[in-house]
Parts: C-alpha cells; structure tokens; sequence
C-alpha cells in the first residue's frame, strides 16, 4: 500500500536538500538548535581552562533544556538500551574486551553502550559530563554511572584495561585535548587499550552546522584527521596505535600510513572539493587504537 508523507512541502524540500530525509523536525525547529549551539559552543571555544571546568556541563545541560528535540534525547529508547541501537558500536567493542575486564566509557550520553556489555565484563564505568542526559539511567550491580568536570578522571590510576569513547573528542576544546589523552593513558593498566571513535575533520562537519556551515561551528570544537589524533596518540605515549575501516558489520585493520598519505594529498585542495572526495573515499568515522606499553616490571610478570 502506497503511504503518503504527511509532512509539509517547506519541510520535504529542505529535508531533501540538505540529506535529512529521516529528519523528524521542522526546518524551524533544525535551525533553532543550529542557532542554540552555535551560541553555545562559542561560549566554550573563547573560555578559560577554569571556565571549561564548570561550562562542559552547565553548557550541555542548558543545549538538552533549550532543546529538547535534540535527537540525542528524541532518538533514545531506555527500553532498547544496549540492543539493537548500538549493535555496531558494541560488536566492535567486544574484541577488545574479556570477562575480568574493567571498562570506562567516557562521554557515555544515554550510557546505551556501557550497559550493553555489563553482562562481557567485571565492571563499567560511565563517565559523562550532562546530569540532564543520564537522569533516567540505571543498570546492574558491576556498572557504575559517574558525573566529571570533562577533566579529571575520578578513578585510580592504572585500575581500567579498557577506555572507550564514541563522539567525544571533538567535543573537547583543543587546547584540552593532550591533557584528556594523558588523563586517559594515567588510569590505563599497562598494556591497556584507548578505543577512541571520532569523526573524521575532512568529510565534515559532522555536528549540526553540517547543513549550513563548511566547518563546525556548533558544540565540535574541532574535527580530526587520522593524522592529527595519531599524532595526539603518539604524544601522550601509546606504544602502538592501530587505524580501523569498514561498515557497521565488519572493521579491519588498515594500515595508518596509508591515510596519512592520503589525507595528505586530499588536503591539497580548496575545502568544498577535497570535503567531496573525502566522504567518497574516507571513513566517516575515525576509530584508533591506542596501546599503553607495558613496564619493565609488569612484563615479567606477564612471562
């Protein structure tokens, strides 16, 4: 039987114009949240370290009250939590994970993810800096859902295997970022992992300016390259880091120089084409994996 889509003309065009054809919101209601973000994001991206402190959560809060068609609050499901809605993220989190393992998601949002393998490991740790997000979550006994200023990890040092984060990076105002990586490689046991999921700075923006701006201006405060966050990795002293491609069934490893190499040469041209030919032959998403090197001490130990 033929449906028919019940949506206004103004609204079908727009949608279709700027790729949001799943778009449930008006046009109105999409500009709203641009408009409110924008304002926000700016309000982080000119403060101080000490400002950041308070406003990675006053911020986010006051985005999901102003908008509260925000897709981050109208797209979860709590009954779903962990199911079908975050499969891909889960099934490739799995690899990196073991029975005794001691997980950290941080900036873990409706903490669907972190749930979702409660049942694969010892215990799971939520870390997010929004109250308003994670006012209705609840697990079993081994998972545990913490509030953070966006800086300091309230965990012991070298007491978690496996650190996880999906969207989170780019959310974290540059000048933070070494420091986040260094905060993470601190509470890392040796030879532990960093899981580190984020969009790739040349296919984007991928936040909500995506449908009027050619870079992010909303809550992205800046979008990576393979490169850049190799780089990051190598600096807060991961031994090896690992690049991964492929669709939501499936990730391999690739090797990192390979998209160096062409990250490189995509660079060379003017924004609108090199953005055109990245989303054509990039990842989306950039999914690294930084190892911490094991001591002197704990690899005898391992022998």
């Amino acid at each position: 039987m033929q449906t028919t889509d019940t949506k206004p003309l103004s609204q079908r065009l727009f949608h279709t114009l700027i790729g949001l054809q799943e778009e449930q919101r008006t046009p109105a209601q999409v500009k709203e949240h641009y408009l409110v973000e924008k304002e926000l994001a700016h309000r982080l991206r000119v403060s101080s370290r000490e400002e950041r402190k308070v406003l990675y959560t006053s911020l986010y809060d006051e985005l999901y009250q102003r908008v509260p068609l925000n897709p981050q609050l109208t797209l979860h499901t709590p009954d779903q939590a962990g199911e079908e809605i975050e499969s891909p993220q889960v099934r490739f989190l799995r690899r990196f994970l073991h029975k005794d393992a001691v997980v950290l998601e941080i900036g873990a949002g409706t903490c669907d993810t972190a749930l979702a393998i409660t049942r694969d490991v010892r215990e799971v740790y939520a870390l997010e800096v929004s109250e308003e997000i994670t006012r209705s979550t609840h697990g079993p006994e081994n998972f545990s859902c913490l509030l953070f200023d966006g800086f300091d990890i309230p965990l012991r040092a070298r007491s978690i295997d496996v650190v996880y984060s999906d969207q989170v990076l780019e959310h974290i105002h540059p000048d933070d970022a070494f420091e986040h990586m260094a905060n993470v490689y601190a509470v890392l046991v040796d030879g532990g992992s960093y899981i580190c999921i984020t969009p790739n700075g040349l296919c984007g923006p991928h936040d909500i300016s995506k449908y009027f701006d050619l870079v992010a201006t909303g809550f992205h405060l800046k979008e990576y390259t393979n490169t850049e966050l190799y780089r990051l990795f190598r600096r807060a002293g991961f031994a090896k880091v690992k690049a991964y491609i492929g669709i939501p069934a499936m990730y391999v490893r690739y090797p990192l120089l390979l998209l160096v190499v062409q990250e490189a040469l995509l660079s060379r041209f003017p924004r609108k084409i090199s953005r055109a030919l990245a989303r054509l032959t990039l990842s989306w998403n950039i999914r690294m994996v930084g190892i911490k090197p094991r001591s002197n001490a704990s690899a005898r130990r391992k022998k």
